[in-house]
Parts: structure tokens; sequence; C-alpha cells
């Protein structure tokens, strides 16, 4: 039994990890560029996301000045309306992950309980 949970979790829970962890990296950006909306010289930062989650090295994930923004006079670069975008992109993310995460747990339940059944 205990090997068949371990399995559940082997296929999909590594990858989970990965996503969350790249979310709440990029949560934590995008909240210090909120932060810093007014902050003289302030450079917007972030990830890119989709290409973390494709690398295999699993480790930080390496952030980058956004190019492409327009900048201030005081130099500062922060977009309110791209931060809160990404505000709302990263809460439904992390809403499908831990839905995916709630249904593996779910399964791994009912594995369990029909396990005891027998």
């Amino acid at each position: 039994m205990c090997n068949l949970i371990v399995a559940m979790l082997d296929g999909v829970s590594p990858q989970l990890e990965r996503y969350l962890d790249l979310l709440s990296a990029r949560q934590k950006l995008v909240a210090s560029n909120i932060a810093n909306a007014d902050t003289p010289g302030y450079r917007t930062q972030d990830i890119d996301f989709q290409a973390e989650f494709r690398s295999a090295s699993g480790g930080a994930p390496r952030v980058f000045d956004v190019k492409d923004l327009v900048t201030k006079n005081d130099g500062n670069n922060v977009s309110l309306d791209r931060e809160s975008r990404l505000l709302g992109e990263n809460a439904l993310r992390f809403s499908v992950a831990t839905n995916l995460l709630r249904s593996q747990i779910s399964e791994i339940r009912t594995a369990i309980k029909e396990g005891q059944g027998s």
C-alpha cells in the first residue's frame, strides 16, 4: 500500500512543488515591484515563468529586469497595471495548483480507505 501511495505522489508532486515555488517567487517579485512603484530609479523585475518551469535545474529562478516598459522621469519603470495583471494571473495559477494537489490527496485517501476495506 505504501509503495502505491509513493508512486501516486511521484508522478505529479515534484512538478507541482516546482510550480508552487515559482509562483511564490513571482509573487514576491510582484509585491516588491508594487512596493517600489514610487522609488526613483527602481527597475521592474520578473522571472520567465514558463522557461523556469521547463528547466530541469530546480534551483532559484533567474530574475531579470523587465525591458520595454515606459520609464518615468525618475527612472522608475513599474507599471501598476502590469503588476496587477500578474497578481491576478498568479492567484489563478495558485488556485489551479492547489486544486490539483487537493485532488491528489483525495485520490490517496480513497486508495487508503479501499485498502483498509479488504
